[in-house]
C-alpha cells in the first residue's frame, strides 16, 4: 500500500476517532485497522463510504438498540455536517453495496487482534493459579428464509419447508479472564461434520502451550483430550455421557478421586488413518466427583475429567469450582445474542451473514475490552463487572463525550469507568426461579404455510 494511501486512511481514523471520541479507541486504533486492510489487500479510493467509514458504520450498528441501516446512515449525516463535510444521501443503497465490498477477512483479523491486545493487557490477578484458561460452547442464530441461505445454513429438518428459518451453529473460544472472543468456528446447524466438536477442532491451532479449556459433556472425548495433549494443552471437561467410570479402581488420589488408563477406542470414520496412528494407545486420565450444593441447580453431582494430575497443585475442590464457572460462557453467548441482538440475523446472503457474526464479535469484543479497564482502574474482576451495565453507560456518555473539550474528556472518560466499575453483575446467593414466564404472548395465529400462498390465499378471498 503507497505511503500516501497509508496516511490518508490514519487521518480518516484519526478524525473519526476523534470526532466520536469512541472509549474504546485506544484498543481499535487506527495502526491495527491499516494492517488488516493492508493484508486484505484492500484498495480505496475518495469515497464517502471508504473501508475504514463502511466499517466504523457497520460496528456502529452493532452498538446502537437500532440495527437499521437507515440509523446508520443517519449517524453518519450528522457526523458529515458537524464536521462540515460532503454530505450524502440518506438512501441505504450505497451504504449496503459498500458492506458487501469489506472484506470478511478484514473484519475476523480486528476481532482476532483485539482479543489479543486486551488479553495481553490481562492483569495476573484475573488468572486462574497464573494459567490461561479459555471456555468452549456453541450456539444457534437464525437468519432470514431466502434461498441462499437456506442452501447454506438449511433449517431443521422438523420444519416444513416454506415455515422454517436458516440456523446456523457457532462454536465460540472465550476468555475467562477477561470475557473476550479468541477465536469462532460456524457452520450449517445440520449435516456431516457439523457438529460441535468438529467446528471445535478447527480451532485447536489458536491455543497456546501451557492453557486450559473447559467444556461440557461432549468436548470430554477420548480424541479431543489427546489432541489437546499434543498440544500442550491442559482440558477440564464434564464426563462424557457414553464413558463408564468406577472410582473403586485406579490410583486413588482421594475420595471419589483417581487416575486411570483410558484406552484408544476404534478410528471413527471422519478421522483418517495417519492422524489415528499418531494418537497415544492409552492415556492416564484424572476422573472425580463431586457435590453440587447450589440451590435451583439442575444436577446434584458432576463427574469430571482432567489432564491436571497433580492433587496437591490441582485439589478436587479447586478444580469443582474452576469448572462451575464454565457457566460463563452461557452468559456470554447470551450477552452476544440478546444484548447486541445476534439471536436472528439480518443479512439475506451467506456471505453478509458471516459479516454480521464476526462484527457483532467485534464490538463485543470492545465492550468487554472497556470493562476491562474499569476493571483494572479500580482493583476489581472483569467478570464482576455487568456486560449490559458497560453498554449502556457507554451510550449514555456518547453524547458528552462527542463534544467535551480535550481537558474535559480525560476526567469524563474517568467518571465513565467508575460507573462501569459499579454495575456489577448480580449475587443473589440462593436464588430459585422457575424456568418459566409470567408474562403471557399476544395471542396472534401461527404462519402454517409459506407467505406467498397465505397472500394468495387472502387476495383470491377478497
Amino acid at each position: 500500500m503507497p505511503q500516501a494511501t497509508r496516511r490518508w486512511i490514519s487521518e480518516k481514523v484519526k478524525s473519526l476517532n476523534e470526532s466520536n471520541v469512541l472509549p474504546f479507541h485506544d484498543i481499535l486504533d487506527a495502526e491495527m485497522v491499516n494492517a488488516a486492510l493492508a493484508s486484505a489487500g484492500v484498495t480505496f479510493k475518495e469515497r464517502i463510504y471508504t473501508p475504514f467509514v463502511t466499517l466504523c458504520m457497520f460496528l456502529s450498528q452493532v452498538l446502537d438498540p437500532d440495527h437499521s441501516c437507515r440509523a446508520g446512515v443517519a449517524r453518519l449525516i450528522v457526523w458529515l455536517a458537524v464536521n462540515h463535510r460532503k454530505r450524502c444521501s440518506p438512501d441505504t443503497n450505497s451504504y449496503s453495496d459498500a458492506r458487501q465490498r469489506l472484506p470478511l477477512e478484514v473484519i475476523v483479523e480486528l476481532v482476532h487482534q483485539t482479543a489479543h491486545k486486551i488479553e495481553a493487557g490481562a492483569s495476573d490477578k484475573w488468572l486462574w493459579k497464573g494459567r490461561r484458561t479459555s471456555l468452549i460452547g456453541g450456539s444457534t442464530s437464525s437468519m432470514p428464509d431466502t434461498p441462499k441461505n437456506q442452501r447454506a445454513f438449511p433449517q431443521a429438518n422438523t420444519q416444513e419447508i416454506g415455515l422454517g428459518f436458516p440456523v446456523m451453529r457457532c462454536v465460540a473460544l472465550i476468555s475467562l479472564a477477561t470475557g473476550v472472543v479468541r477465536d469462532l468456528a460456524l457452520g450449517p446447524y445440520k449435516g456431516k461434520e457439523t457438529g460441535e466438536t468438529a467446528l471445535f477442532r478447527t480451532l485447536l491451532d489458536g491455543l497456546e502451550r501451557g492453557e486450559i479449556v473447559l467444556g461440557d459433556r461432549c468436548f470430554g472425548s477420548y480424541f479431543m483430550i489427546a489432541e489437546l495433549r499434543q498440544r500442550g494443552v491442559d482440558g477440564l471437561f464434564r464426563m462424557h455421557q457414553r464413558r463408564k467410570f468406577d472410582f473403586r479402581g485406579g490410583r486413588q488420589l482421594g475420595f471419589e478421586d483417581h487416575v486411570v488408563t483410558w484406552t484408544k477406542p476404534e478410528r471413527p470414520e471422519w478421522m483418517d488413518e495417519e492422524t489415528y496412528a499418531q494418537i497415544p494407545n492409552q492415556m492416564e486420565i484424572r476422573e472425580l466427583r463431586f457435590k453440587v450444593q447450589r440451590p435451583g441447580f439442575r444436577v446434584n453431582e458432576l463427574v469430571l475429567v482432567t489432564t491436571m494430575l497433580d492433587s496437591e497443585e490441582y485439589t478436587k475442590e479447586e478444580l469443582a469450582d474452576l469448572f462451575l464457572q464454565r457457566w460463563n460462557i452461557e452468559l456470554d453467548l447470551r450477552s452476544i445474542k440478546d444484548v447486541l441482538q445476534m439471536d436472528v440475523l439480518r443479512c439475506k446472503t451467506p456471505e453478509m451473514v458471516e459479516k454480521e457474526i464476526w462484527i457483532h464479535l467485534l464490538g463485543y469484543n470492545l465492550i468487554r475490552g472497556v470493562a476491562a479497564k474499569a476493571a483494572e482502574a479500580h482493583d476489581k474482576q472483569p467478570r464482576l463487572i455487568s456486560f449490559k451495565g458497560t453498554l449502556q453507560t457507554m451510550t449514555a456518555f456518547q453524547e458528552a463525550l462527542r463534544w467535551a473539550t480535550p481537558p474535559d474528556r480525560e476526567h469524563m472518560v474517568a467518571a465513565m469507568l467508575r460507573a462501569i466499575a459499579h454495575h456489577a453483575v448480580g449475587d443473589r446467593p440462593g436464588r430459585v426461579e422457575a424456568r418459566a414466564n409470567k408474562r403471557r404472548p399476544k395471542c396472534q395465529k401461527l404462519l402454517m404455510e409459506p407467505r406467498k400462498q397465505a397472500r394468495k390465499r387472502l387476495l383470491q378471498a377478497a
